[in-house]
């Protein structure tokens, strides 16, 4: 892998990460998005933005964030798959365990105080249903949502990260014996949304794809012949535009409105990742040639960690107290995930100069360089 490639790996895992709490940030009344979520609210510009940029434009991240896991994945294969594992467990489950910990923590915490309970309360982030205060829950909730069910939802990628390092076998074995069958399996499943516990079809699919990547040697540093930025911002934007318009303009779910929907936001998935990996070169440049970047990215982890339950609390108490000034959810979605993410990277650097123990050991060892 040249130096180059190395750059835009970790130019886009930063910046995949740093977007992912516009993501969460997300605050209008259909709370849970699916690619075919529709709007019961009146279309407006705060409406519209929000669902654009949450359901729409930032949707590429997770899927390039899986196929930059799978392609340096396989980049090390020539050491022992049990060495490989062993490490990953290191860097990914130990850091799942404490990150939920924390969560669970923070949520306690805010739970003795009136104001901050209520809070925690209209946050409804509890994957089980169950909001009362852990006091009330007991030992053996509490332990379950710290092993299964965390109320930092965020880490169920590297929990099926991991699930996925220890299948790579097969994983690899498709991809090189079977890849047009591997790969039409696995879409059918993604445009399907199947998902089954710890198995969901596009993390498999984009990791396979990082594989595949990797083993056929494309030359991922610079753009193919065929390619077209032009188009492929064309489609990247507008699909999800269309899909954006389509979620208030549907009066009830269809079959058919639903298929559309589904085929427009993998469309746009799909030529987002295109157009950013192709179509960014300049900008990653630019941002790993400054060096308050490069000392802002060494927090990627902390902030995956860290974000959430603090950006749903934070937003809830915002919603308490401003609710009456014009334009307040708007504001809200812009100002509090970039104060999250400026908190994330501070706490991460006061952690790493003064536990750097620890750090490393919720980091999985990322950041020190």
């Amino acid at each position: 892998m040249n130096r180059f490639i190395s750059q835009k790996f970790r130019f886009y895992s930063f910046v995949c990460i740093a977007l992912l709490l516009f993501v969460h940030g997300y605050n209008l009344n259909q709370a849970y998005l699916q690619p075919f979520s529709q709007v019961r609210e009146k279309i407006t510009f705060t409406t519209f933005f929000e669902y654009l940029f949450a359901n729409g434009l930032l949707r590429f991240r997770i899927p390039l964030l899986f196929l930059i896991s799978g392609y340096i994945f396989a980049m090390q294969d020539n050491r022992s798959y049990g060495d490989r594992i062993k490490k990953r467990f290191g860097s990914l489950m130990i850091p799942f365990f404490i990150w939920s910990a924390v969560g669970l923590l923070i949520t306690f915490l805010l739970q003795q105080f009136p104001v901050t309970a209520q809070a925690v309360l209209n946050s409804k982030l509890d994957q089980l249903g169950d909001n009362r205060p852990y006091s009330e829950i007991g030992w053996k909730g509490i332990l379950l949502r710290w092993l299964l069910v965390p109320i930092s939802f965020q880490l169920w990628f590297i929990r099926s990260l991991f699930l996925y390092n220890l299948i790579y076998p097969v994983f690899r074995w498709a991809v090189t014996k079977i890849p047009v069958i591997w790969f039409s399996l696995l879409f059918i499943m993604w445009i399907g949304i199947f998902d089954l516990m710890l198995v969901e079809a596009l993390g498999m699919f984009f990791f396979s794809l990082g594989i595949w990547l990797q083993k056929t040697h494309f030359p991922i540093d610079r753009k193919p012949a065929w390619f077209s930025s032009y188009i492929a911002w064309l489609c990247f934007i507008g699909f999800a535009v269309i899909k954006t318009f389509m979620a208030f303009e549907f009066e009830e779910y269809s079959t058919l409105n639903v298929v559309l929907m589904i085929l427009l936001h993998y469309g746009s998935i799909l030529a987002g990742i295109l157009a950013v990996w192709f179509g960014g070169d300049r900008l990653v440049k630019w941002c790993m040639q400054r060096q308050w970047f490069l000392w802002a990215s060494a927090f990627s982890f902390i902030i995956y960690g860290l974000h959430v339950p603090l950006l749903p609390y934070v937003t809830s108490l915002v919603y308490m107290y401003c609710h009456n000034l014009a334009y307040y959810r708007l504001i809200t979605f812009i100002v509090v995930p970039f104060s999250v993410l400026l908190f994330c990277i501070g706490a991460g650097a006061l952690l790493r100069a003064i536990v750097p123990g620890f750090y490393r050991l919720a980091t999985g060892g990322r950041g020190f360089n």
